[in-house]
């Protein structure tokens, strides 16, 4: 199966309104990987027939459960879910941060080829960061674990804001480890169409 049929039918099941050409440009984007991927090491995931559900596919599932503003993809590396909220969403905003020189660098020239204007890139220790506005989200897909996520960007979210960690399925222990003023306000289930793993979000709120 063509990336291109995988894409339409991936997003079929998702029962989202994608544009053609938001989906030629995530496809754009998937080329492009694959070219810097000869050269740096930039995603495990190399085989162009898992990269529709695991990067693609992955990144769109969480779209319904998110909100409009300001947002953080934090230790984005080679983009995502970034990327592809920014495609979906050009009236919000994104900053795109992580310490890996090489994986901004693949980032910021993907922002240039996909003409994305509502985005940034930032090459830096998120904990080192700072920046004048603060973000209504802050999302992290495999950054950390779900205590030193928070802790390491409590600095940088909006007093109403929300952490959303994109996971597995986080153990009870996992959740139980977070500091006293964060809670989980919601974990949801996701179903990545192509994807043979469970998947969830764990939004987190500030107290």
């Amino acid at each position: 199966m063509s990336q291109a049929l995988e894409l339409e039918r991936g997003i079929a099941q998702l029962k989202l309104d994608v544009a053609p050409e938001q989906q030629r440009k995530m496809l754009d984007y998937l080329a492009l990987l694959q070219k810097w991927n000869r050269v740096y090491n930039l995603t495990a995931i190399r085989q162009p027939e898992q990269m529709v559900s695991h990067h693609l596919l992955d990144s769109l599932a969480v779209l319904p459960h998110l909100w409009p503003g300001r947002w953080l993809d934090v230790g984005c590396g080679a983009g995502l879910p970034g990327l592809v909220l920014a495609l979906m969403r050009p009236e919000w905003t994104f900053t795109l941060l992580d310490s890996n020189s090489k994986k901004t660098s693949f980032v910021q020239q993907a922002v240039i080829q996909l003409e994305l204007h509502n985005v940034s890139v930032c090459c830096v220790r998120v904990e080192e960061w700072q920046t004048g506005g603060k973000f209504d989200g802050i999302i992290s897909r495999a950054f950390a674990e779900t205590a030193e996520f928070a802790a390491q960007t409590r600095h940088l979210l909006a007093q109403e804001g929300r952490w959303v960690a994109m996971k597995g399925l986080p153990s009870n222990k996992e959740l139980e480890s977070l500091p006293a003023n964060v809670r989980v306000e919601r974990v949801i289930p996701l179903q990545v169409p192509g994807l043979d793993a469970a998947r969830c979000l764990v939004i987190l709120k500030a107290t």
